[in-house]
């Protein structure tokens, strides 16, 4: 969460971004799908339109020297898909943003995080990616989903923010959310909701088929979506779900090993090659910002911290805690909350109120009663709780602000079964930060080293900046399972201050 304006979450329905039709159909001979018509000038000015507001809600655009490299390989694999006329008429962005996510807009409009892109282990797993979310422009998947995704329907009673807390979303295949990576903004809200096991699949044949024509390996992106698996497992297990969490896309996208050997028997039907650039990728993402950028404060454990702000605070045992552009979200399966913040003038009935109506949006009202005020570790705090309705029954909905500076305040929105409260404690930990606290909160990096004749796994996983998980994440983020063996000469990467 940036401290670089005063945000209050406000609620934006966006419906009806695209009208076109649906899917196009395969061909008869190949079975592949066939190249769809190009993006008309209305799907151009919708994708225009909300391109500024996909970047204030995915961390903003990043600046660095690997901004270019991705530009150019999304560009490429983008003009494979014959939506336009040259690369040119395609805008491909890398997101500031440590959530392994990437998506697409009507229109051209290409993104990926760095944390994906940190992910992939070549050149022609990140264009896999990039090809899979371009398919699903291609199929226009989005009118199809979006006529779904009223916050009325996500959350059953018309809500903005309610319905992005509680809301259904998942990453860029389906299978990154597992409740854990949820942004509050409401077009992130609408371009992170699932697709259905068609419209993946779908959008994995386009994938291969782009690699293709791309001359790279078209097996790559089965390879990629495995390490999308393992890593989707690995945050299951740092956000306190266990190994064996069944994740919310389980019940309507394809089972991860069964997509894999789908991806890689599509991958078959088209010419063989070897070409995934592996050396190259390495050596362009090498020094990369990994994680949490401090300037948006970072998550360490079930702890947020905020450099700049001097900032603490902790979720509770069992929650996952994902920082956002504009605000932090904290998920688990007893409650989920929103952490934000909003300009504040002295009058704390009037803060609650208008808190209350972000939440609510205009087609409902929250009645909101006995604001109480007390103190959390000398800050001056105030807080209200009401109860709503809804389609899965009463859910309590609370507001719990800080009065942190003059003119600012910061509060959590929290949402819970109307006799659940997990977040106390949390309100509780709310906690500023001394000047040598804030001090110790540093950057990690993305490193690429080459393998010598004694490292081996574990000695290599030594070298990850985390306090726990070590191996899991090493092995995680190379893709390898854990009875790899390295060889000297690999290239693998590792994570450091």
């Amino acid at each position: 969460m940036r401290n670089s304006k005063i945000i209050m979450a406000t609620g934006v329905a966006i419906l009806g971004l695209t009208a076109m039709v649906g899917s196009p159909p395969a061909d008869a001979k190949t079975k592949q799908p066939a190249a769809p018509r190009a993006f008309t000038a209305q799907e151009k000015a919708e994708g225009a339109k909300y391109h500024t507001e996909i970047l204030k809600e995915f961390g903003g655009p990043m600046q660095s020297p690997q901004t270019a490299y991705v530009v150019r390989v999304g560009k490429n694999i983008a003009a494979q898909s014959g939506l336009g006329n040259s690369q040119d008429d395609f805008n491909v962005t890398l997101l500031n943003s440590s959530v392994n996510n990437a998506f697409a807009l009507p229109g051209g409009y290409v993104y990926i995080t760095r944390q994906l892109v940190a992910l992939c282990n070549s050149e022609a797993e990140m264009a896999g990616v990039l090809g899979h979310e371009v398919g699903h422009t291609a199929a226009r998947h989005s009118q199809k989903r979006q006529n779904n995704a009223t916050f009325a329907n996500i959350l059953g009673i018309g809500g903005t923010i309610l319905g992005s807390v509680l809301g259904d979303s998942a990453g860029w295949l389906g299978a990154v959310g597992v409740g854990l990576k949820q942004y509050a903004g409401p077009l992130a809200q609408v371009f992170s909701l699932k697709y259905s096991r068609v419209q993946e699949e779908e959008a994995d044949d386009f994938g291969i088929r782009y690699l293709s024509k791309a001359g790279y390996d078209p097996s790559a992106l089965s390879s990629m979506l495995n390490a999308l698996a393992l890593q989707t497992s690995l945050d299951s297990r740092v956000a306190g779900l266990g190994d064996n969490a069944v994740p919310e896309w389980a019940s309507t996208h394809p089972d991860p090993a069964r997509r894999v050997a789908r991806a890689g028997t599509r991958s078959k039907s088209y010419p063989a090659s070897n070409v995934r650039n592996a050396d190259a990728h390495f050596a362009a993402i090498d020094g990369m910002l990994y994680g949490d950028d401090p300037v948006q404060g970072v998550v360490e454990g079930l702890a947020f911290i905020h450099p700049q702000l001097k900032m603490r605070f902790t979720a509770p045992t069992g929650f996952g805690i994902q920082n956002g552009n504009e605000s932090v979200s904290i998920n688990g399966n007893t409650g989920k909350a929103l952490f934000t913040s909003a300009a504040f003038d002295g009058n704390r009935d009037a803060y609650i109120s208008n808190a209350f109506k972000s939440v609510a949006g205009k087609n409902m009202a929250i009645p909101v009663r006995d604001i109480r005020r007390t103190t959390v570790n000398g800050i001056p705090a105030f807080f209200a709780s009401s109860v709503v309705n809804t389609q899965q029954g009463q859910r309590a909905v609370s507001v719990f602000a800080y009065e942190w500076s003059p003119g600012i305040a910061f509060h959590f929105v929290t949402i819970t079964a109307a006799n659940a409260r997990p977040f106390d404690g949390m309100f509780e930990s709310m906690s500023r930060l001394s000047n040598a606290q804030a001090a110790e909160v540093k950057p990690r990096t993305l490193r690429v080293v080459t393998v010598g004749r004694t490292d081996t796994v574990a000695s290599l996983a030594t070298r990850m900046a985390y306090p726990s998980l070590q191996t899991e994440r090493f092995l995680a983020l190379n893709g390898l399972t854990f009875n790899a063996a390295l060889r000297p000469g690999q290239k693998v990467k590792i994570v450091t201050y």
